[in-house]
């Protein structure tokens, strides 16, 4: 009994450190999955938009000269080099509304969206609105890539008649 005594202010500190502990201890964080929806309150704040001023013109030039070096594909298609665009519509999934956003981004080959990466759609789809995520779910470079190949029978049998 003397111990308690002579010690009840340790045992009265113990006794706080255990409560702050289970009262301020860091709650478990939950991380979503990529297929769960992103609810409005959510969202996660957008990323600024590469911009054109003199350090990127610097920087695009620097990547093209270093590609130039290094033997790199840069670029998949120059400005200068256009070709006819496209029946975007061919593809299922895309009508014309989803077609001219696209178009609005550069998008007018069936080439152009059978190469996207994952990553470039992902991308992609955050530029899209109301049109995101219709490139994964609809299976839109997997057509494109039939449809780029000019490979229409494989394409009939994935997906149906043209």
């Amino acid at each position: 009994m003397d111990l308690i005594r002579e010690y009840w202010w340790l045992i009265v500190i113990l006794v706080a450190l255990v409560l702050a502990f289970i009262l301020l201890r860091p709650r478990q964080r939950v991380q979503l999955t990529d297929s769960a929806p992103v609810r409005p309150h959510m969202a996660q704040p957008k990323r600024p938009k590469e911009g054109r001023g003199l350090a990127s013109e610097a920087a695009a030039a620097t990547s093209d000269l270093t590609g130039d070096i290094l033997r790199a594909p840069v670029h998949r298609q120059l400005d200068g080099a256009r070709e006819p665009a496209d029946d975007l519509c061919l593809v299922k999934g895309i009508g014309p509304k989803f077609a001219e956003a696209l178009q609005g981004l550069g998008f007018t080959r069936f080439e152009q969206l059978a190469h996207l990466t994952p990553t470039e759609v992902e991308r992609l789809d955050e530029r899209l609105g109301t049109f995101s995520g219709r490139i994964a779910r609809d299976r839109i470079v997997e057509q494109a890539d039939y449809l780029a190949r000019n490979d229409i029978d494989g394409f009939e049998q994935r997906f149906g008649k043209l």
